[in-house]
């Protein structure tokens, strides 16, 4: 039987203060350089936020209303990177085909999908009528 984890007991633990913060910033630095260059539909989505956040800064909507619609950009890379990390953990488990590993994979896509749905709606629902004069 083995021994009950003890967070004392992990050595990434240790920092604290301006230095945990400093090695949390590098470690989510090196999240999103991963990301861009091994993830093409974090390209994509990044690519997307930087067409269309200049886009929501003239639309002539309240600043609540710009603010929702770039959060919902932004919400779609954090559910992206989550979904990676789901993929990066199961392929370092193994890369054999499992019922599980697909279904967490299948899980993480569902959700970037709900993500890029929510996004939409928001963007639809402010430009449609910006556009039709409704």
């Amino acid at each position: 039987m083995t021994a009950p984890y003890n967070i004392s007991d992990n050595p990434h633990k240790g920092n604290r203060g301006l230095t945990r913060a400093w090695h949390a910033a590098k470690n989510s630095w090196c999240g999103m350089v991963y990301a861009f260059n091994e993830e093409s539909a974090f390209r994509q989505e990044l690519t997307l936020l930087v067409i269309l956040v200049p886009t929501a800064l003239f639309l002539p909507v309240s600043h609540l209303v710009k603010a929702i619609l770039i959060s919902s950009l932004i919400l779609v890379l954090v559910v992206e990177l989550l979904n990676s990390s789901v993929e990066a953990a199961i392929d370092r488990i193994s890369f054999d085909h499992h019922d599980l590993s697909k279904r967490a994979k299948d899980f993480g896509s569902a959700a970037v999908m709900l993500a890029l749905l929510i996004s939409a709606l928001l963007w639809l629902t402010v430009c449609i009528p910006l556009v039709f004069n409704l």
